[in-house]
């Protein structure tokens, strides 16, 4: 199972999308992996209902600042920002899920898969983690 498929297989098992993300990933930190899940469940439904950002960019940001800490880390977080924008058409939850305007741009599912692929490509340069990413990663398209 890719890391795609296991957040995807999460949020559809009782996680909320930004801890999706981060189970997905959670093997590249070695940080407590309960205490990482928990502190992302308050950033369910786009943090705020749907008024906020999308909970698997904030799970992909916050795994990015955990696997490349420091100053780097808000470059990393821009780029997944940026790109995440451009491949699911936007950033916060009310609008990827159409709730304003009807349409929706980007599902859950797809949102987290784009979450999961620029988390993936953004944070190979990291040679340690470069093995166990480097075989999952593929060219970026936009699901929606």
């Amino acid at each position: 199972m890719t890391r795609e498929e296991k957040a995807v297989y999460y949020k559809h098992n009782g996680f909320n999308c930004c801890q999706s993300v981060i189970k997905a990933m959670i093997d590249l930190s070695d940080s407590d992996k309960e205490i990482l899940t928990n502190a992302a469940s308050g950033f369910a439904v786009g943090m705020g209902c749907m008024e906020a950002t999308c909970g698997a960019l904030i799970g992909a940001t916050m795994m990015a600042g955990i696997v490349k800490p420091g100053k780097k880390s808000a470059i990393t977080a821009r780029e997944i920002l940026n790109k995440f924008q451009e491949y699911s058409g936007a950033t916060i939850c009310k609008d990827l899920k159409g709730k304003d305007t009807g349409v929706v741009l980007c599902e859950c599912d797809d949102c987290i898969r784009n979450a999961i692929r620029l988390l993936t490509r953004c944070c190979l340069w990291n040679q340690k983690r470069k093995d166990r990413l480097s075989k999952e990663v593929k060219d970026i398209t936009v699901v929606r």
